[in-house]
């Protein structure tokens, strides 16, 4: 990681561009990029967005991205193999136990608890607006209004 740095690095330099110019184009926090530049992988929490900053920068200062990419693949892989399996298992296994059984997730999407309302209820206030809305119709073409006038007279008889 410190070799894909240091060529960034030298390249930023070479071209002339500031630290807080490049952050400014990529939109990156300066921070960052003397991060990249250091070949600190440890202060980004997350190594794919590591990975696509180094090849952002890498464009930007006119490198051969893809190779960069390579190159930071194999440092990835080098820092994944050195964990031992042990602590590969024991993180699958809490994993295992934060999430519910039987439930397929994909880290792409989020759990969402909307408590949905059965489709029978819906069909139901349907049903009762559509006859509300019936009798209303039928009772203004028949020339029933629903007036206290008519109640009372209805009540008379």
């Amino acid at each position: 990681m410190k070799e894909i740095g240091q060529k960034l690095k030298e390249k930023r330099e070479e071209n002339g561009v500031s630290i807080e110019e490049a952050a400014e184009d990529l939109k990156m926090r300066p921070s960052q990029i003397i991060s990249v530049e250091n070949g600190e992988a440890d202060s980004f929490k997350d190594k794919v967005l590591l990975k696509y900053f180094i090849r952002d920068y890498a464009k930007y200062l006119g490198l051969d991205s893809e190779k960069i990419v390579d190159e930071f693949n194999e440092f990835l892989f080098d820092l994944t193999s050195k964990i031992p399996l042990e602590a590969i298992e024991k993180a699958k296994k809490e994993k295992e136990s934060k999430e519910k059984p039987n439930k397929i997730s994909s880290p792409y999407t989020t759990n969402t608890n909307h408590k949905k309302i059965p489709k029978y209820i819906i069909c139901l206030i349907v049903i009762v607006v559509i006859i509300i809305l019936g009798y209303i119709i039928l009772s203004n073409i028949h020339g029933n209004d629903f007036n206290s006038d008519n109640i009372t007279y209805a009540i008379r008889r």
